[in-house]
């Protein structure tokens, strides 16, 4: 008598497999569609046969989402309240000249030998008071990379400031190019207080509109200084990016 074969063992393969089988026969409920209105939402063409998504309208996640306030006031405040929560240094300034002279004392304090910058009407004023020496990206030599990581800190624009999240959209467009808010040492961003917003569809949005509609090859967020906590959960500043983050808001 032949006895029965021993059991195939499973392996994680297997078992990944299984679990995407058994979630594709089980249909998933739409998220937090009890408390919305089949007429509220919006139920795009089918594409390739498949089945249409429900798009439920933004105003659903809100309750879940954190608040970016209601007025101008209350996203200014929420903004710099979320950027001391994340470490960066927020500072609120009345006119640009006031922002100039703030810097040029910060740089004087810091003992800083040179700072790089890019032509922006909210840096210009900056970069022409500094008691230090400027690196231009766009000057006649342009972006050198070597010279940026040398750099004390980097002065740019942004798109826009989330209050939700205090986070910085910057743009190929409006900081000076892709290296500029990465490679020194600090970031410091210069914007006008009408340039916070609540979300971050919000700041898209914004972004697109100053754009004209055609919006620029990089995009990214910036939310406080650069960080990780890979190792040991231990929280490092400065792992991929600058260590300091300076916001200047005029207004």
């Amino acid at each position: 008598m032949i006895a029965p074969a021993s059991p195939r063992p499973t392996s994680a393969r297997d078992t990944i497999l299984a679990r995407i089988r058994e979630a594709l026969r089980v249909p998933a409920p739409v998220p937090h569609l009890k408390s919305h209105t089949a007429e509220q939402a919006v139920a795009p063409a089918a594409v390739s046969g498949l089945p249409a998504l429900t798009v439920l309208p933004a105003e659903v996640a809100k309750p879940w989402l954190p608040d970016g306030g209601d007025t101008p006031a209350e996203r200014v405040q929420i903004f710099m309240d979320n950027l001391e929560k994340l470490r960066a240094v927020p500072c609120r300034v009345p006119d640009l000249q006031a922002a100039a002279e703030a810097i040029a004392a910060l740089v004087r304090d810091r003992g800083w030998q040179r700072v790089a910058g890019h032509a922006h009407p909210l840096v210009e004023p900056v970069l022409e008071n500094l008691p230090c020496g400027v690196e231009r990206v766009d000057g006649p030599t342009g972006l050198n990379k070597n010279v940026l990581e040398t750099c004390d800190a980097g002065i740019t624009a942004c798109d826009a400031a989330v209050a939700q999240t205090g986070s910085i959209l910057v743009s190929s467009r409006t900081c000076g190019g892709r290296g500029l808010s990465i490679l020194p040492h600090v970031h410091i961003v210069v914007l006008a207080v009408d340039q916070v917003v609540a979300t971050v569809g919000d700041a898209l949005h914004f972004a697109r509109e100053r754009a004209n509609g055609r919006m620029p090859s990089m995009l990214s967020f910036i939310t406080g200084p650069s960080r990780t906590g890979d190792i040991e959960r231990i929280l490092v500043l400065g792992a991929h990016g600058p260590k300091e983050l300076f916001v200047f808001l005029v207004g």
